[in-house]
């Protein structure tokens, strides 16, 4: 769990600092870093099963709350210590579960405008070679 979790973190991190170099690097380490949220999310829906714990229903109230709590700006851990430090397992995996819900949404929301500026405005590739191209067509020649 901690490696997904970790996983997760770290391409996107990643991913973001490319993005200033290869828009097709920024795309590739966010899907792999939603990817290692879905393995963290079967990871927490597994540790529920094997102990005969529930998972929410979506549109429990626990769970709308949840959700309601994600919306809340800024998001710090602070929002959420109390939970974390007071409440049995069963509850805080299930606090994890809604959270990474949100989260895939906002990458998927991520993903799909990334992938619209790639499609847009190519990749560092195809610039450079336009803009070299450019150059040439307008030097003039001797």
């Amino acid at each position: 769990m901690i490696q997904s979790a970790r996983s997760c973190k770290q391409n996107i991190l990643e991913g973001s600092k490319a993005a200033t170099t290869s828009k097709e690097t920024e795309l590739k380490l966010t899907n792999v870093g939603r990817a290692s949220l879905e393995e963290l999310l079967a990871d927490y829906r597994d540790y529920l099963r094997v102990r005969d714990l529930s998972q929410w229903p979506k549109d429990s109230k626990a769970a709308r709350y949840v959700r309601e709590l994600g919306r809340q700006t800024p998001q710090t851990f602070e929002s959420y210590r109390e939970f974390v430090e007071t409440r049995p397992a069963e509850v805080i995996a299930n606090i994890a579960i809604c959270l990474i819900h949100q989260t895939n949404y906002l990458l998927d929301q991520q993903l799909k405008t990334l992938e619209k500026e790639f499609v847009e405005q190519g990749g560092l590739r195809e610039r450079m070679t336009k803009a070299r191209l450019n150059y040439r067509n307008q030097k003039p020649k001797q």
